[in-house]
């Protein structure tokens, strides 16, 4: 693993004017500035963005804010003053990206839409992240991740029990809806403007990305006919294979023995009765007694059971315990530091930057004060 300078990443010398909250365009803007490049956020005057006031707090800010703008720089500025919005002008000239996350026309009401700006740099790359993109019936209608997902079938494959579903723990249309496809297009389109000289619109609908989620069961749907359903399929809780089984300790087994060889290899582990191995037949009776099996003993049990065996079958981990996986800490995890006013740290949240780009983990990074780099910032 390398240690780069700021200087030699990838994207030093980009500029990123801001003006997402949250966590879809924050964790883009994240990604693009441990690439290298000058993240502006650009926050209201006097309370920020909504993130720096979310709980636990850590410093004068929320851990959340300050895990998601490390390395940024903060601009605090009335948006609907037309003499603070005027100071914008010199930055948004010499901007190559601008993120923004406002229902569709908030910013072309605040005369920032991208028509505006094109006009005054032909070169500029202008991301919009939104629930249901920039067009369409459903473009003005409010929304979270949770919404996404259930308006595009996601939610429904996997719920949980009838009476008591499951509300999922990752926000998989924020990140995999929103932020991924951002920083890609991002990316692409400045490989792009580097060919034509101009730069282009990029709307990421964060509905339409999770589409590309779930090819497995369009795939089978379209083919055959046959919709999926919830808990019935290969991948949702139907086969025995790829399944949660409970532990006599209260943890949980996580089987994802797929193919012939780990499922032989797991049906031997747990002894399971011969005639239960061909799981064709009837899956439902090969589940209920695997399960029986997983039940009888706790999962220090299984997870020695398991070690050193290909089988595809784990013990699943509690986040503390994850935090503290040998593994993780050896390729570098959790290496990166972020630190706040106090001068306390913590371990920096990860994000998709391979070994080739990592800036030197040795120096922890900050996330900004609101409006701490106003003086240096209007100054240009």
């Amino acid at each position: 693993m390398t240690d780069l300078t700021a200087r030699q990443l990838p994207l030093a010398g980009i500029k990123v004017l801001d003006f997402s909250t949250l966590l879809p365009g924050p964790m883009a803007s994240l990604m693009l500035a441990e690439a290298g490049a000058e993240v502006i956020k650009i926050e209201r005057p006097g309370e920020g963005e909504n993130m720096r006031h979310y709980e636990p707090k850590w410093g004068r800010d929320a851990v959340s804010f300050a895990l998601l703008n490390r390395g940024k720089k903060s601009l605090a500025l009335d948006l609907k003053n037309k003499r603070q919005l005027a100071l914008l002008e010199p930055l948004l000239r010499e901007a190559d990206v601008v993120l923004e996350q406002f229902r569709p026309g908030v910013m072309d009401r605040l005369g920032l839409g991208y028509n505006a700006l094109k006009g005054i740099n032909p070169r500029l790359i202008y991301c919009s992240i939104s629930g249901y993109g920039q067009s369409g019936p459903k473009a003005q209608v409010a929304g979270h991740d949770l919404n996404y997902i259930g308006d595009t079938g996601l939610l429904a494959l996997s719920p949980g029990r009838r009476k008591n579903p499951t509300v999922p723990p990752v926000l998989a249309a924020d990140l995999a809806g929103g932020s991924y496809p951002a920083v890609v297009n991002i990316l692409l389109a400045l490989l792009q403007r580097d060919k034509t000289g101009e730069g282009c619109r990029i709307d990421v609908s964060m509905t339409d990305n999770l589409f590309m989620l779930m090819s497995w069961a369009l795939g089978q749907s379209l083919v055959t006919g046959k919709w999926p359903k919830p808990g019935r399929e290969l991948l949702t809780g139907g086969s025995p294979r790829y399944q949660l089984y409970p532990t006599a300790d209260g943890r949980h087994v996580a089987v994802g023995a797929l193919e012939q060889k780990f499922w032989d290899t797991f049906c031997n582990i747990i002894e399971l009765p011969e005639e239960l191995r061909d799981d064709a037949g009837d899956p439902r009776a090969t589940i209920m007694a695997v399960r029986e099996i997983i039940a009888e003993k706790p999962a220090e049990h299984w997870n020695a059971a398991f070690v050193g065996k290909d089988c595809c079958c784990s013990v699943v981990a509690t986040l503390e315990e994850a935090m503290r996986e040998p593994h993780f800490h050896m390729r570098g995890v959790f290496d990166h530091t972020i630190v706040n006013e106090d001068r306390h740290d913590l371990p920096a949240i990860p994000v998709s930057i391979a070994p080739p780009l990592r800036v030197d983990a040795k120096t922890p990074r900050a996330a900004p004060a609101l409006g701490a780099h106003n003086d240096e910032l209007l100054k240009r």
